[in-house]
């Protein structure tokens, strides 16, 4: 079973790494200066939204490194900590919460946008819109989770105070989309599988959907970001990184059927219909489009106006960005 099991994951690796046209990839890696190192350590965790970074091990594999590791990580600021004390070198993480651990002093560098639109506001028959939040119980993990980083953004832009407008209610126990389920809050926001399952199971309504509705729709929610001394030091390997990355998120868009299987096969996920959705429903493709830069400013501005920052988002991004390979990348893939 095991002998089976790794023969599927090296011919969805392998197919895959053909759709991505890797065939050039060892011509461009070879006008390049060699890889600083050829270890390389990513986040693992719940959100299916991470499938370039799950997808891009065989891609990381032709850019030249040979040992590709995933360490488990909790979702938002957990995934911020771990980088920031070199416990993982790069991860795709939400742009929120990098603002705050920018603004924190933690040494984490951005360096690309990769996708908008993965987060969802589902609400009861009382929400209708952000502002409707206004005296409501909104469930979250707890407060400086990424669902209230987020939250708190939204509520910010149209005008309430997140600390004085919403009750938040947390548990320890209880997982936030259940207490919604039970009616026990009056909203929730989810990631990939969440907002998948609750339509499956016709539980509330969507209030915004970041993929299609303005302005959330027009910035990334997901960043590549790296340690900052890592990338400093490493400035070869972490270009190779990126690049795999954003082919990885192009194969999302072109494949989405494999890449959902592969994301299955390798245990990042249990659900190949909700993997699935998520693929065809987040805008994969849109790093080609959509300039880093202005999500950090968008971010930095709704953090600023909630009190959740000192920094201006001028600061943010002189101190914890470096958009050099991006561009270069971009030229290579004709972006």
């Amino acid at each position: 079973m095991q002998i089976m099991l790794s023969r599927r994951r090296f011919l969805a690796s392998a197919t895959l790494a053909a759709a991505a046209g890797l065939v050039a990839t060892p011509e461009s890696s070879a006008a390049e200066a060699p890889l600083e190192t050829t270890t390389i350590r990513l986040v693992k965790n719940r959100g299916i939204c991470l499938a370039p970074q799950y997808v891009a091990e065989e891609l990381l594999h032709l850019e030249g490194f040979t040992d590709v590791r995933y360490v488990a990580a909790e979702p938002g600021y957990g995934q911020s900590e771990k980088m920031a004390r070199g416990e993982v070198d790069f991860s795709l993480n939400f742009a929120a919460p990098l603002v705050l651990a920018i603004d924190a002093g933690d040494p984490i560098t951005m360096l690309a946008g990769v996708h908008p639109g993965c987060f969802e506001l589902f609400g009861n028959e009382s929400i209708r819109g952000i502002t409707d939040l206004k005296g409501k119980t909104v469930g979250v993990q707890g407060l400086g989770s990424t669902p209230y980083i987020f939250v708190t953004s939204m509520a910010a832009y149209v005008g309430l105070d997140p600390q004085k407008d919403i009750r938040w209610i947390t548990s320890p126990s209880v997982r936030p989309m259940e207490l919604f389920v039970k009616g026990k809050v009056d909203a929730f926001l989810g990631f990939p599988p969440e907002p998948q399952e609750l339509r499956a199971r016709s539980i509330g309504h969507v209030v915004v959907n970041s993929a299609v509705d303005r302005p959330w729709s027009q910035y990334f929610c997901c960043m590549l970001a790296g340690n900052a001394e890592f990338v400093r030091n490493n400035p070869v390997a972490s270009k190779r990184v990126l690049r795999a990355i954003l082919k990885a998120a192009d194969l999302c868009v072109a494949e989405p059927q494999r890449v959902a299987q592969q994301i299955v096969d390798n245990g990042f996920t249990a659900n190949y219909d909700y993997a699935l959705q998520t693929m065809n429903e987040v805008p994969y493709g849109k790093w080609r489009e959509y300039e880093p830069e202005d999500t950090v400013r968008f971010y930095a501005l709704r953090l600023h106006e909630a009190g959740m920052i000192k920094t201006n988002p001028h600061q943010i991004i002189a101190n914890g960005t470096d958009w050099r390979f991006l561009n270069e990348v971009k030229r290579e893939l004709k972006a």
